[in-house]
């Protein structure tokens, strides 16, 4: 079940990047201001490339919302690329611009290209790239940083820290790590953590597995372009015992208490009041200015992968998408539970 949906369109460096959100309640307030600060936000970290000093995202709204509210249709959003004007003919939807000379067929090791070059039957790699790019992580913040904006409402927050890149641990290990990775041409991955707080009890289910609110938060990190592992609370439970793991219930003057979060906030599929505590493991970026070996996909013939502008590490940015990735499934969840058509029915959770 879906109240919160969403989808997207656009290519990494096509015209735009384009987003419609079903489900916002009527006469919520839309703070453009904010979704563009957390848009600038994706952009910075330590170890970003090229394309950030090109692109300087901000949002549009085309439909939904008027006079700074919405109106309990869909919201249209739409962040422009500015690199288009170097790629219009080359992305044309034209067949008279083809031209066989800008097409690149060598896959890439760690992307989607020989996969997806075998799934729809594609000679130049160039149409997996484009989609398949973490470029479009900009209008799923847009959107997350509008589901933020709902979560606002009822007292939500929310941060993210990096735990880890590479050995480094501080942060001045991990720009230290990040340097050597450039230096060599080479990438880093890393470690962050996303935490939700003052949440109610109950978002979720145990009646179904698709219900089960840590499944959806799973589903929904995983997804991220580079990331490759999640877990929900602490994740060194594999070796820990049973006494030492479950967060024992207490009740002082009236009220349940924790004295540990080891669930990070859900228990049985539901949350149960506690922040909600996710960890994710990103991989290192996979374009390389030093090339991997790979093969070319027509010819087969053994060839350097295609190298295309790449960041050193973007684990800041990973985290930044995976707040507003979050944020959807609560959202989500929220609406699911208490309902609504416009926010004058929520105001007894205010």
């Amino acid at each position: 079940m879906e109240k919160f949906r969403f989808l997207t369109s656009g290519e990494s460096h096509g015209k735009c990047l384009t987003a419609i959100i079903e489900g916002l309640p009527a006469n919520m307030e839309i703070d453009i201001d904010f979704i563009n600060s957390e848009l600038k936000r994706r952009q910075c970290g330590y170890g970003r490339g090229g394309r950030m000093q090109i692109e300087s995202d901000t949002v549009e709204i085309l439909s939904g919302v008027r006079f700074g509210k919405t109106l309990g249709s869909p919201v249209t959003l739409v962040i422009k690329n500015r690199d288009f004007e170097n790629w219009q003919k080359i992305l044309s939807s034209n067949p008279k611009d083809i031209n066989s000379d800008k097409a690149f067929t060598t896959y890439r090791p760690g992307h989607a290209d020989y996969a997806g070059s075998i799934k729809y039957h594609q000679k130049d790699l160039r149409n997996i790239l484009e989609r398949s790019s973490a470029r479009k992580t900009a209008i799923e913040v847009a959107v997350g940083a509008v589901a933020k904006l709902f979560l606002k409402n009822f007292g939500i927050g929310w941060s993210s820290k990096i735990i880890q890149i590479g050995n480094g641990k501080t942060e001045e290990e991990m720009h230290a790590e990040i340097d050597r990775a450039k230096e060599a041409g080479d990438t880093l991955g890393g470690k962050f953590e996303v935490r939700y707080t003052n949440l109610p009890v109950g978002l979720g289910s145990y009646v179904h597995w698709d219900r089960k609110i840590d499944g959806r938060i799973a589903q929904a990190i995983m997804s991220i372009p580079a990331v490759k592992s999640v877990s929900i609370g602490n994740h060194h439970a594999y070796k820990m015992t049973g006494s030492e793991y479950h967060d024992e219930i207490f009740c002082e003057d009236g009220k349940i208490t924790r004295k540990t979060n080891n669930a990070g906030g859900i228990e049985g599929g539901m949350t149960n009041g506690e922040d909600i505590i996710v960890t994710g493991v990103m991989k290192p970026i996979p374009t390389l200015k030093k090339p991997l070996n790979s093969v070319d996909c027509i010819t087969h013939e053994a060839s350097e992968a295609h190298f295309e502008r790449s960041d050193t590490c973007a684990v800041e940015a990973c985290a930044v998408v995976a707040e507003g990735r979050l944020a959807c499934v609560l959202a989500n969840e929220i609406l699911l539970k208490y309902g609504g058509d416009c926010m004058e029915d929520y105001k007894h959770l205010f």
